[in-house]
């Protein structure tokens, strides 16, 4: 990029901002405070696309522009950056940050390569699918922490070094992204933008809800919407059809390494414990109610630094942890949720909801796609859980106005909300923390996004018609 394009954008950031806080607010749109949290939303994406600061850069905005402004109180905002989601990335990285001092990171990739092949179509297929079927049991953002680090070792075990200018890092990366989203909607497990989608369920009917109301009525979707992303990653035309080397010659690899040495062991057990603590979590909830997936991961993280290694040292030194963990990463995280917090808070997404609530709606195909749309771009802009606290509400009060039952709408819109895939924010951030160059994460999400918010319209409406008991819950 010349200085004089850098320039340009640079200064269009700002004053986007400031004309759409003006022009809102001038216009009586909405109140003052809503309009600076559009116009931060609008300056902090324009940036991300154009790029003329690093996108982790962009990710600061939020705090920088709140401290000058005020839209929100600044506890709001900063607290984001040091969140349980920020936590458990972080101790996620410490799990896997002395995998490449003891060899682990090839061992581990080697057997991938040699069990799934050089394929890039398997390579998608298996990740996918991997990704989705973990998703549906732990939260996304859990499934695409562990996975990714995998896939990059892979990549750099197939010889693929910079993963930014890696052709098959593109379609893998995505996969695991894409397809934690696709499982994740299948359970109420899948994050918390489901468990808050299940509290409105539960403050609407005043009863306990079933799980398995969520399943059995989400399963038709994720089932379809699964099927239909893999097969458009997978027959869309490809830059390299297969990563470097034979399966052969991955096996005889591995076959070189050994048995594995204790040091790897250890790494390994902490690593699966880490898994499968969050997955059984509900087991000892009662027992150790702190210890939710985030803390379990830092504290599994933690122990690296202090379980002596074969040399005698540490697994795990300070040093080392500042040259692998992601600090980029985490700062691209956190300013999602912090563009999450300012728009909650300034009231920009109620007030978007109360344009929403004034169109002339009947409950048809109509409005549930424009419940799908207005779900889709708040989770792109910020996440779905932020979504879910924002869109549901509007779906339950546009539903009741209509005297309609509001179940059927909250399951279509949680379909819609259940996706993220352009903006380098919420999971989507470690995959472009770890490499993944975020301009072709839009270029290859946009479609995608674009049929699969279709076929939650498609299925919402459906199911609705002609499933009698969508909206019954037992």
């Amino acid at each position: 990029m010349s200085n004089k394009k850098r320039f340009i954008n640079l200064i269009l950031g700002p004053v986007l901002y400031f004309a759409i806080a003006l022009a809102f607010s001038n216009l009586q749109l909405m109140n003052d405070s809503a309009a600076k949290g559009i116009g931060v939303a609008v300056w902090m994406i324009f940036w991300w696309v154009t790029r003329p600061v690093d996108i982790t850069v962009t990710a600061l905005l939020p705090g920088v522009v709140n401290a000058l402004v005020g839209i929100v109180p600044m506890e709001n905002v900063i607290t984001q950056y040091a969140s349980s989601s920020i936590v458990l990335i972080f101790g996620s990285c410490l799990l896997t940050a002395p995998w490449s001092k003891i060899g682990l990171d090839r061992r581990i990739s080697l057997k991938a390569l040699s069990l799934i092949g050089p394929s890039m179509k398997s390579q998608i297929a298996v990740w996918l699918l991997a990704a989705a079927i973990l998703s549906n049991m732990m939260p996304n953002v859990v499934v695409v922490a562990i996975f990714t680090p995998i896939a990059v070792s892979m990549l750099s075990a197939a010889g693929y070094k910079d993963i930014s200018k890696c052709e098959p890092a593109v379609p893998i990366l995505c996969a695991i992204a894409w397809g934690s989203q696709l499982g994740g909607a299948g359970t109420p497990l899948g994050g918390a933008m489901n468990i808050t989608a299940i509290s409105f369920i539960e403050d609407f009917t005043g009863k306990e809800f079933m799980y398995i109301d969520w399943l059995i009525r989400m399963l038709p979707y994720t089932i379809i919407v699964t099927v239909i992303v893999l097969c458009v990653m997978i027959f869309r035309p490809m830059k390299v059809n297969s990563l470097n080397g034979t399966k052969e010659y991955f096996e005889q690899c591995y076959a070189e390494l050994g048995p594995m040495k204790r040091d790897e062991k250890i790494s390994l057990v902490l690593f699966i414990t880490a898994m499968l603590g969050s997955f059984l979590r509900p087991l000892y909830a009662t027992i150790l109610p702190g210890l939710v997936p985030a803390y379990l991961f830092l504290f599994l993280g933690f122990l690296n630094f202090v379980i002596v290694g074969k040399d005698k040292e540490m697994l795990l030194s300070w040093d080392h942890a500042q040259r692998e963990v992601m600090w980029g990463m985490l700062l691209l995280f956190a300013g999602g949720l912090a563009l999450g917090q300012i728009l909650t808070g300034s009231g920009a997404n109620d007030a978007i909801a109360g344009f929403i609530s004034k169109m002339n709606l009947t409950g048809g195909l109509g409005t549930i796609l424009i419940f799908a749309i207005f779900a889709s771009v708040i989770s792109e802009m910020t996440n779905s859980t932020v979504s879910a606290a924002v869109t549901l509400p509007i779906v339950i009060g546009v539903t009741q106005k209509l005297g309609l039952n509001p179940i059927p709408y909250i399951f279509s819109a949680a379909m819609a909300m259940n996706y993220e895939s352009l903006l380098p924010v919420s999971v989507r951030a470690i995959s472009v923390g770890y490499g993944l160059d975020p301009d072709k994460l839009m270029k290859n999400g946009l479609p995608i996004t674009l049929l699969r918010m279709l076929i939650a319209v498609a299925v919402g409406y459906i199911t609705m018609q002609l499933w009698p008991g969508f909206g019954v819950l037992s």
